[in-house]
């Protein structure tokens, strides 16, 4: 086949003939049939794509790449790329986003080992090597920092695919004492250099429930890999639809504990950003660091179309524990909210994608606001405008 006839042949014909080719065949339905990932999807019938805009008032952050060192390593990821149309959601493991990087005073050439001791009748060590052999998919899941702003553009927020080992069925093999009511998880955290934007002191207290609820796991693999070691390698704990900063990093000690155990340092530091009522000071009246209903824009592109400049809104909808029926969107604060043109959530964790079109009457600076419609849904942040983005339009 010439070059000229494969630019001739339409992008579903190419696509036919690719699967085809690959032993996978459809036949001539109608497009909605197709699955929504391999649709040739337009937002403007004849439209053409002009170029992204930045968002506004947002500080110039650097995304996708490492600068720091131990307690002030960050890594933002950047999500102005994510693709509705694409079937994966995770992001790359060099992508992303680190909020801590790992002590250089952390030795893991010699064997590591979890401690698990306190209430339990007898402590005990658990290997890496245990625990990579117990290790099962755990499926994909989005880590949020706690911190997330939007002066690093949101960028402390990623999605990876786990491998594991569910907590309860560690703690199913440890004989509990009958006063045990908390667990206790912590990592390594000594460095080298002070920090000047952090304290030390990863560890988080857990109730047995919260940990069985919501599937909590001790990663060994991260997208099909062993962790790095940023990333909390050998092992690290993962919170599924819990804040960044109870998913401990370089796990070396659980323990079993009452009701009268203090809040850690961890916890208290973060009390304000996890909607705690004050600083508790025992760790039984934290309430869980449960990610709210959120969502927000990623991409604002601009098109033209018929003659005119229309704008298509791309974004994300994450956290809470049940799936929203209604999102709806408004561009200033004296406007009414309307429902985003596509949306659909599967799922609140990861992250699902949403979609609006968009033609404003006039330049100027627009501030996009989204909320959810239905009442019920607790989504405080949201509501209180914290993943607010604004733009800037120049032609209409």
């Amino acid at each position: 086949m010439t070059q000229a006839h494969r630019t001739n042949l339409g992008r579903r014909e190419l696509l036919k003939r690719s699967l085809a080719a690959a032993g996978i065949w459809f036949a001539d339905f109608p497009e909605a049939a197709w699955p929504a990932s391999i649709r040739n999807i337009e937002p403007f019938p004849n439209g053409k794509k002009l170029g992204t805009l930045s968002f506004s008032d947002e500080a110039q952050f650097q995304t996708g790449q490492l600068f720091g060192a131990e307690l002030d390593a960050r890594l933002f990821t950047d999500l102005s790329g994510l693709n509705p149309e694409q079937s994966h959601e995770t992001t790359p493991t060099d992508a992303f986003y680190i909020r801590t990087g790992a002590s250089q005073l952390l030795d893991t050439r010699t064997p590591w080992t979890v401690r698990v001791s306190g209430l339990v009748q007898q402590s005990f060590n658990l290997s890496v090597k245990e625990l990579q052999k117990s290790a099962q998919p755990m499926g994909p899941h989005l880590l949020e920092c706690a911190g997330n702003a939007r002066r690093v553009h949101f960028g402390m927020m990623s999605v990876a695919d786990w491998h594991g080992v569910p907590l309860t069925e560690l703690l199913a093999s440890a004989k509990v004492k009958l006063e045990s009511t908390r667990v206790l998880i912590s990592g390594f955290d000594r460095y080298l250099t002070p920090s000047v934007t952090s304290q030390p002191g990863a560890s988080w207290i857990f109730a047995p429930e919260e940990l069985k609820s919501t599937q909590a796991f001790l990663a060994t693999k991260m997208n099909g890999q062993p962790l790095p070691r940023d990333h909390g390698a050998p092992v690290r704990l993962v919170v599924p639809g819990w804040y960044g900063c109870s998913c401990i990093k370089w796990v070396h000690e659980i323990a079993l504990m009452d009701d009268s155990a203090a809040a850690t340092s961890q916890m208290q530091e973060y009390a304000s950003r996890t909607a705690q009522d004050g600083v508790p000071q025992l760790a039984k009246d934290f309430r869980p660091a449960v990610m709210e209903q959120a969502a927000m824009p990623i991409r604002v592109e601009k098109w033209t179309a018929d003659g005119r400049i229309k704008y298509r809104i791309i974004g994300i909808l994450w956290g809470g524990s049940c799936l929203v029926k209604g999102l709806g969107i408004r561009f200033n604060p004296d406007e009414e909210y309307v429902p985003v043109d596509s949306f659909r959530q599967t799922a609140n964790d990861p992250w699902s994608f949403w979609e609006h079109l968009w033609t404003p009457k006039q330049p100027g600076k627009y501030l996009i606001w989204l909320r959810v419609l239905e009442p019920a849904v607790q989504a405080r942040r949201l509501e209180a405008g914290y993943y607010v983005r604004s733009v800037e339009i120049t032609e209409i």
